[in-house]
């Protein structure tokens, strides 16, 4: 689902570009479009809201960081962008330790685990944002314990959300992967984002 909110096309463009982010991963998958940017870890309240649907608290996560860093850096364009991931309607987050990794799999198995991966961009003049919200969903396999701790022996998952690294040895674990945009499992859709960031005035091919 994609919503635009308030968004005029600007003339102005500007060319100080922040991923309101300290993930790696997001830092990785946005450096595939080329573009000059910087990140900018954004310090916010990520508990859960009682009421709030996990497709509402990725949107809302990912809004709160872009506003967070854009109160410091007006001048710039700010991506914010978070993911929430649930098993059977039950969010679960990144593994403290290798026994919550366990424990994470071990849920997941035989079972689909769907990720809403949200993105906010705050335009500088005017104010305008653009908002997107892709869910990908995942089959895992029936997965025994010899599996799972193969699996945590060989790849580098706690700071994963359900343990599960897709990009990693990780797609061995599913059956089946339903997306739109497989960068959106990894942190970022970069197929909305590149055209979002196209309409602000910036050039990606």
């Amino acid at each position: 689902m994609t919503t635009l909110d308030n968004y005029m096309q600007s003339n102005a463009v500007s060319t100080d570009l922040i991923l309101a982010s300290g993930s790696r991963y997001r830092r990785h998958l946005l450096a595939r479009l080329a573009l000059d940017f910087r990140c900018i870890a954004a310090d916010i309240d990520e508990d859960h809201q009682p009421g709030e649907s996990p497709a509402e608290m990725a949107a809302r996560l990912a809004q709160s960081k872009a506003l967070a860093v854009a109160g410091r850096h007006p001048e710039a364009i700010i991506i914010g962008s978070d993911q929430v991931a649930t098993v059977n309607g039950q969010i679960v987050g990144k593994p403290d330790d290798r026994t919550a990794a366990c424990s994470q799999l071990r849920s997941a198995s035989g079972q689909l685990m769907d990720f809403h991966t949200a993105v906010h961009i705050i335009h500088p003049f005017g104010g305008n944002r653009l908002a997107h919200l892709d869910t990908t969903r995942v089959s895992f396999r029936r997965l025994d314990d010899a599996m799972i701790k193969d699996y945590l022996d060989r790849e580098q998952v706690l700071d994963c959300a359900g343990s599960f690294k897709s990009e990693g040895l990780g797609i061995a674990l599913v059956e089946k992967i339903e997306t739109c945009d497989p960068t959106a499992l990894i942190g970022l859709p970069l197929i909305w984002l590149a055209g979002a960031l196209r309409s602000l005035g910036l050039t990606i091919l």
